[in-house]
């Protein structure tokens, strides 16, 4: 079975939680600000587009610590399809506050 399609759905829920998260966006781009202060002054548009690629290279990240320790903890020497859907589950988790925030649902 192809993964191919995992890893699209996985990198779309990491550019939307990058976009639209309602608690990742002020982190990055806090963090872009200060790794870069005179970015905001000469390429504003630059900045942003940096902090949403910063939002969603986190979202990957620590979607993928959960896959990681699976498969450490089974004792795994390759990543098989099930590790990779541990990982799609950790950034849907990880995405579920910028998804609500895209559609307007509120709890």
């Amino acid at each position: 079975m192809s993964t191919q399609p995992l890893a699209f759905v996985l990198l779309s829920l990491a550019v939307i939680n990058g976009m639209f998260s309602p608690i990742l966006l002020p982190q990055s781009a806090g963090a872009v600000l200060l790794l870069a202060p005179g970015l905001l002054i000469s390429s504003p548009r630059l900045a942003v587009f940096l902090a949403y690629l910063l939002g969603a290279a986190v979202t990957i990240m620590l979607a993928g610590v959960p896959a990681a320790l699976y498969e450490r903890l089974a004792g795994l020497e390759e990543t098989t399809p099930a590790s990779k859907g541990i990982w799609l589950g950790g950034a849907a988790i990880l995405s579920l506050p910028a998804l609500l925030q895209l559609f307007r649902v509120s709890l």
